[in-house]
């Protein structure tokens, strides 16, 4: 495989074709944030937080450094007025739905993101797809997955395999961003677990 010469914040790094910036910036321990992306996993672009400014062939364009291949001569900022601005914007979006998420807080502070800025939507999930993918893609058991689209999408365990397959498992608790997931899961727990039988006499 053949190797580019890139500039990312002013430093020349060298990257082989077909990584994409953000690998490029983490080889060259650049540090570019990310909410939705784990190296064993495929390239998402769910939350858009690794965003960085780039020049290429004359024109300055967003681009998410997740997905984006590297170039030759290609110009990366991982810092800028516009990647701060958007960064900050998406940071308030996702601090509406999980407002005391400590990694969403961190980031917040350093982009001085308002958490009030947007009316709250109590999910607690900025659908990383962390949970589901991870499930997917390394456990190959499919025991989460997105339900519905748009402002009412949301991730739930599947009952069926779920049963089977998470109680002993739950490698995916960890990479959960907001800590949804395991409300979600303990939620899921009580629905499928028994009720006790009543009994008639206690209700007198």
């Amino acid at each position: 495989m053949s190797e580019v010469t890139l500039q990312i914040d002013g430093r020349e790094v060298k990257a082989e074709e077909g990584m994409t910036i953000l690998e490029a910036a983490q080889s060259a321990g650049i540090s570019v944030p990310t909410l939705c992306h784990h190296e064993k996993l495929e390239p998402y672009g769910a939350c858009r937080i690794c965003t960085v400014e780039i020049e290429a062939r004359g024109r300055t364009n967003l681009v998410a450094a997740c997905l984006y291949p590297v170039e030759q001569n290609l110009i990366v900022r991982t810092r800028s007025e516009k990647v701060d601005k958007t960064r900050k914007v998406l940071l308030e979006l996702m601090l509406a739905h999980a407002p005391d998420a400590a990694e969403l807080q961190d980031l917040a502070q350093e982009y001085g993101a308002d958490k009030a800025r947007f009316e709250k939507e109590s999910s607690f999930c900025i659908l990383c797809g962390l949970c589901v993918r991870y499930c997917a893609e390394v456990k190959k058991k499919n025991a989460i997955g997105f339900v519905d689209r748009g402002v009412r999408r949301e991730v739930i365990f599947i009952p069926e395999i779920a049963s089977k397959e998470c109680w002993n498992c739950k490698e995916c608790f960890p990479l959960c961003p907001t800590e949804a997931l395991q409300a979600t899961f303990l939620l899921t727990k009580a629905l499928m677990s028994p009720s006790p039988p009543c009994d008639p006499e206690s209700e007198e």
